[in-house]
């Protein structure tokens, strides 16, 4: 692909073009010829484009830009009119584009998936897939946005906008938890030179927020200060990180003693309040910390500072209750605590601390109420303790006689009473009354200095077109005009009713729905005044009686988190509040980090289209905005509904429309249309396979799991009004001009950005590749998919059609029984252990049959031989195996705790023999209390729950220990080359010892030692290739396997689980999996099995015993193991993960050295390396062109393959190293991509060459496909 390259639009043409304009409407053109663009205005638009977003400006001086854009729109609206639809598809991808420019997000969306329903290749358009990216993180639907991104920098590594495709990469991995990934993002952001809408301060800020949010406080304090040191920082960043250094000195007990602690808590706020004495964020913080220690009157006077800063919100008010509470105030405290729940129905944190004051004051009946509430807030962490606590207090209440409870004097009113509080609802419609003062203040000032390019408050969802998404995905989706919710739907019904007669069949629909939903509102809202006490559930707050946004965004819109369970008791949980997430925060709207709950109750999928814009827009509907379903069917589908989904002009207009899904049409078509975006024209294939040479990726998918909401989107990422001279300030774009030109100095060459095409057969000798790649230039293909460029972006396969009946969800495991050591070398179980119908094999009694000493491998031999030797531990949670609880044992979940640390193996040796010296003293005290109690039963019972619900016992898992050094472990590992030649750790037929150097574990054995409860997390292995593993006891371990057809359904269930498949540490829940028809095989390894796992298979172990386990991965010369790899090596591409198995290096080893006799793996290698040969030619071509010199460097025997140190892609041949790296012999290798973005011209790098072509074209020629034995003995 051609790379964007920058160009300069001088200022004249384009102000002549203005002229031109200025002058046709002087002129009274008629409207036709008003919608007609000339030959100039064609230019101009050629090149705006989605790369423009966010670079020009059209509020300020861009006035004629915009008209043009405008003028662009309607032009294309009538042509599309006029043909009925029937124009080429980029007219729409230009129309999405335009109205993408004018921020015009509805008209965006629905000209983007015209385009995509029209265009088969859309995935080579990297500036469609970018645009249509910039539209989903607009809406907050993080989940495609970041399917979208990743897409543009897999098929256009050098996109032009890729630095802000890593900002929004990184801003979006934060929310969803994934830090490892968002740091990696944000540091790619960081090297790029490239202009950007943030500046390198404030990536370096976020930076250094990820670092405090993952609770790693010293690398955060150490990054705020050092950004502190900048020069010319700008005020409000000053004010921003003072804040968070303050705040993160409150909270933090290892940054000091407390009186130490919050002395320069104080001292920070004060600070960052001179720098920016408006936050109301700051003043907020800046009261708990005064009253942490005891100043209360100043903390009562920050608080009123924070309120009237138009920032109050249910945080603070319940700390405000605080402090009236402990200055036994308990009227003023309960009107706070009124406030504060009103503010948001679902604080916990409010809810218990008004509960405890009711209990403080005798009113148990009262308090019962309020605990009820809390525990009902998704938000809660306290659900068992306070459940304990509701039983308590109706205990007393039965105990109470009748008479008691009637004639004693209330000193507070009931909860239903206090509801009504003037003072409360005085201040909650004031505080709404300043909101709405301050969003009509914004209308007037649109360019209100962002911070951090953040917006300084919490940023309201965006609404995708309602009728487009399924209504199990709109409750994470809200609208900016919350407020008019109410009065909107009023408004419209009464205007239908005034005209019932004249109304068309659409507009009778949309009125009885509107009746419906109003009905609806009314009784949720009654149900809200006269029981919202017993529980204000989603439903019964979706239209609160005070601002839902209590939770303000520490004037960055980043991750609050903030928790207020501020103590007035011993029993409640002490305050702790915090921008940071700290462990222990109580997180309120179902625990996600946004304080914004979704108003939107599920969309009616049958509304009409009462848009009452200009007629020619109405009219496009049926070509633009109306998008209609076809069936969806098909092998993965059961379910075929053909719902009319129509997209309102307005977004005011759509959200009034929404309603209750209709009963007439089922969900369930859109639950099972795995990864389909519904509002388009649903291709299906009929191939199981996730191959991305065979299956064919034709949707645009829409996230099932949109529900979470989050203050994380960025104003100036979301706003395409950014300054333009922070980027010439940068002398990127150095033209002056006296008269400003409407669109910025930089534009992009209007080349289409579709992937070249270069057809050449695998047959072609080298020197005709070679031929064809000669004077290509650089386009970019130096870093396209290795091996499936002229496929879609590989997509994780379907679940398998049709699904397994419920009673073949627990299949039978494959075992093979040996009885001597001919059984082993049977050449038929190599067969059965690699036919991919078998995802695992268990081999009973290898051990024995070869007589192998396992004895080698146990612990005592180990620590005999090695005790100081390196052992990674994982500190896990013992529970059972088939079960996987979060730390409180409330719910159960996917993430696995396995945190990682460091011993050695005789440390580790003397804690295994502890915990089992441990246990039987254990068993033996059971065995004692069995005899005392007759009741046996009851007793284990009572002990299998408490082990279910917690807490749970801590446990430590050896894994990783490298039995690599041949010295060091030479008799265990010439023990197992007594193995069949299939399975052992070196040998011809494995593709891994093809490499010509080690990967740890995967080619090399490692060791695990366990004690029972230790857990290998769900996984596939490294690059699917086949794994071996053998107990060596004394103790059993449960495993648990999925086929490899499935792990698109794991990844799936990861992703609603805001894990990362391939990174994070999961643990899935088994009705979860049988829930979506996903067999699991389930079986107990003995000492002396051997578990084969196929190529592909999912995994994950849990030691029943105590026991030792040995592993190594094997690559079976076969052509489903190649072709998994490389599946898995572009999909690690995809992701930004980086491959442990070099397939590239692999790949021309293999051609090397292995005579290969099966067609299709052949064919496969055959082309990795046409493809390479082709890449590197085409980079040598480019490189001379520019100038550039290569210098020869070579490669020793058994150097490893090279990744680049910044992105950790492989880099084959041809390693850019920077001049300082070079001088030094140290060789920090780059790809061409990162080299580019760090140095545009590759001043600062020297490129060396590891291979000569001659070489290369000789290894090619010389790979052959090689008759098989069968086929010449006939």
């Amino acid at each position: 692909m051609k790379s964007c390259e920058v160009t300069l639009v001088t200022a004249t043409s384009f102000c002549d073009e203005g002229k031109k304009m200025a002058a046709g409407k002087a002129s009274g053109e008629s409207k036709e010829d008003s919608l007609s663009l000339t030959a100039e205005e064609e230019e101009v638009l050629s090149g705006l484009d989605s790369r423009l977003f966010g670079f020009v400006r059209l509020h300020e001086d861009g006035a004629r830009t915009k008209t043009l854009l405008g003028k662009a729109v309607r032009c294309y609206e009538s042509l599309i009119l006029k043909t009925e639809g029937k124009v080429e598809s980029d007219t729409f991808c230009q129309l999405g584009h335009f109205n993408l420019l004018l921020e015009d997000y509805p008209k965006a969306l629905s000209a983007y998936q015209r385009y995509y329903s029209l265009q088969s290749d859309y995935w080579k358009n990297a500036v469609f897939l970018y645009g249509l990216g910039l539209v989903y993180f607009y809406y907050n639907a993080f989940h495609w946005a970041i399917k979208a991104f990743q897409e543009v920098l897999y098929v256009d590594p050098s996109f032009c906008r890729a630095k802000e495709i890593h900002l929004r990469l990184g801003l979006m991995f934060k929310v969803n938890t994934d830090y490892e990934s968002s740091l990696k993002h944000f540091q790619l952001a960081l090297i790029d030179c490239h202009p950007c809408t943030l500046s390198k301060v404030e990536i370096q800020f976020h930076i250094a927020h990820l670092y405090e949010t993952q609770k790693k406080y010293h690398f955060a304090k150490e990054a705020y200060e050092q950004l502190l040191q900048t020069e010319n920082l700008p005020a409000q960043v000053k004010a921003t990180i003072l804040q968070q250094l303050g705040w993160m000195h409150h909270n933090v007990d290892l940054l000091g003693d407390k009186a130490t602690k919050e002395r320069y808590a104080i001292q920070y706020l004060q600070k960052s309040l001179e720098a920016d004495p408006n936050s109301g964020q700051c003043w907020y913080f800046l009261g708990r910390c005064y009253s942490s220690i005891g100043k209360v009157q100043d903390a009562f006077v920050s608080y009123r500072q924070s309120i009237d800063k138009s920032e109050a919100s249910a945080d603070t008010w319940c700390s405000i209750g605080v402090l009236y509470q402990q200055q036994n105030q308990p009227m003023d405290a309960l009107q706070a605590y009124i406030c504060a729940v009103q503010l948001d129905h679902g604080h916990a944190a409010a809810w218990m601390d008004l509960g405890t004051l009711y209990e403080s004051c005798s009113q148990p009946q009262d308090a019962i109420k309020c605990y009820l509430n809390a525990t009902r807030c998704k938000s809660c962490a306290n659900t068992s303790t306070l459940a304990g606590r509701i039983k308590f207090l109706q205990a007393q209440l039965c105990n109470l006689p009748q008479s008691s409870l009637q004639n004693k004097t209330k000193l507070l009113p009931s909860i239903e009473e206090a509801w009504s509080l003037p003072i409360p609802a005085e201040l909650t419609s004031r505080q709404g009354a300043m909101n709405t003062a301050q969003q009509a203040s914004k209308t007037h000032h649109p360019k209100t200095e962002p911070v951090l390019g953040l917006s300084q408050t919490p940023i309201l969802q965006q609404p995708l077109p309602v009728q487009m998404i399924p209504s199990s995905q709109v409750d994470g989706l809200s609208s900016p005009a919350k407020k008019k919710r109410i009065s909107s739907p009023i408004k419209h019904l009464e205007q239908l009713h005034a005209n019932t007669d004249n109304l068309n069949p659409a507009q009778k629909l949309m009125l009885e729905q509107l009746e419906n939903h109003f009905v609806s509102m009314q009784q949720g809202l009654h149900k809200g005044q006269s029981s919202h006490f017993s529980g204000p559930t989603d439903e019964q707050s979706s239209f609160p009686t005070g601002p839902a946004q209590y939770l303000e965004a520490a004037s960055i819109g980043i991750q609050k988190q903030t928790g207020t369970q501020e103590a007035a008791h011993n029993h409640l949980s002490s305050h702790f509040s915090t921008s940071g997430g700290q462990q222990g925060t109580t997180f309120t709207k179902e625990s996600q980090p946004s304080g914004i709950r979704s108003l939107v109750p599920e969309t009616s999928r049958n509304a009409g289209d009462i848009s009452n814009g200009c007629a020619v827009v109405k009219e496009l509907s049926d070509h633009v905005q109306q998008l209609t379903v076809e069936p969806v069917c098909g092998p993965n589908h059961r379910n075929c509904t053909s719902p009319n989904l129509l997209i309102s002009d307005s977004p005011h207009v759509s959200v009034s429309l929404i309603g209750k899904a209709s009963d007439s049409v089922g969900t369930g078509a859109y639950d099972k249309a795995s990864n389909t975006y519904p509002a388009i024209h649903t291709k299906t294939n009929n191939s199981n396979t996730s191959s991305a040479s065979s299956v064919v990726f034709t949707t645009i998918p829409f996230s099932k799991s949109t529900e979470q909401t989050t203050t994380h989107s960025v104003s100036s990422l979301n706003s395409p009004q950014n300054r333009l001279h922070t980027i010439n300030r940068k002398g990127l774009e150095n033209v002056q001009s006296s008269e400003k030109p409407d669109l910025p100095l930089i534009s992009f060459k209007s080349d289409p950005q579709i992937i070249p095409s270069m057809s050449m057969s695998i047959y072609s000798n080298s020197t005709e590749v070679l031929k064809a790649c000669r004077n290509l230039g650089n386009n970019g293909l130096s870093s396209s998919p290795i091996f499936f460029d002229k496929c879609p972006p590989p997509r994780p396969p379907s679940s398998p059609y049709p699904p397994l009946p419920k009673d073949k969800l627990n299949p039978p495991t494959p075992s093979i029984y040996l009885e001597n050591k001919r059984d082993a070398f049977f050449p038929p179980l190599h067969q059965f252990c690699t036919n991919p119908k078998n995802p695992v094999t268990v081999i009973r009694g290898l051990a024995g049959a070869l007589k192998l000493d396992l004895g080698l491998f146990s612990t005592k031999t180990l620590v005999e031989a090695n005790n100081e030797h390196m052992v990674e531990v994982r500190t896990q949670l013992l529970q059972p195996a088939d079960e996987n609880w979060d730390p409180t044992g409330t719910k159960k979940i996917w993430r696995c705790e396995s945190n990682r640390s460091h011993t050695t193996i005789a440390k580790y040796a003397q804690y295994q023999a502890s915990s089992f010296q441990e246990s039987l003293r254990e068993e033996n005290e059971k065995r004692m209390q069995n005899k005392d109690y007759s009741d046996n039963e009851s007793t284990a019972s009572n002990i299998s729950g408490k082990r279910r619900k917690g807490p749970f016992k801590t446990i430590k898992f050896g894994t990783n220990i490298d039995l690599s050094d041949d010295k060091k472990w030479k008799l265990q590992l010439h023990e197992l080359t007594k193995l069949p030649a299939f399975v052992r750790v070196v040998s011809a037929g494995n593709l891994l010892s093809h490499l010509g150097h080690s990967i740890l574990g995967m080619n090399t054995v490692q060791l695990y030692m366990k004690v029972p409860g230790s857990r290998t997390p769900g996984h596939q292995e490294n690059n699917n290739f086949c794994s071996v593993n053998i107990n060596i006891g004394p103790g059993d371990c449960e495993w648990f396997v999925v086929p490899e057809d499935y792990w698109g359904v794991l990844n799936d269930f990861c992703e609603k689980n805001n894990l990362n498949f391939l990174m994070s540490s999961w643990w899935p829940n088994l009705e979860d999996l049988y829930e979506a028809n996903v067999p699991v095989y389930r079986f107990i390894q003995r000492p002396g099995d051997l578990v084969w796992i196929n190529a592909g298979t999912v995994y994950w172990v849990q030691a029943i015993g105590w026991c030792n386990n040995i592993a190594w991965n094997v690559g079976p010369l076969t052509a489903c193991q190649y072709k998994l790899a490389v599946e898995r090596y572009e999909w690690n591409k995809l992701q930004s993960v980086k491959s442990l198995v070099p397939m590239v290096h692999l790949s021309w080893n293999m051609a090397r050295n292995i005579k290969v006799s099966d067609p299709k793996l052949f064919e496969m290698i055959k082309y990795c390396l046409l493809k390479v040969l082709k890449q590197c030619q085409t980079l040598r071509e480019a490189l001379i062109t520019a100038g550039k010199e290569v210098i020869w460097h070579g490669r020793t025997s058994d150097e490893p393959a090279h990744y680049c140190s910044i992105c950790e892609v492989e880099v084959f041949d041809l390693l850019f190293v920077t001049n300082e790296s070079n001088s030094q012999k140290t060789y920090i290798v780059h790809c061409q991509d990162c080299a580019r973005k760090t140095s545009r011209n590759l001043d600062n790098f020297v490129v060396l060459e590891q291979y000569k072509m001659e070489d290369l074209m000789q290894v090619y020629d010389q790979f052959t496909l090689v008759p098989s034995v069968s086929s010449s003995s006939s």
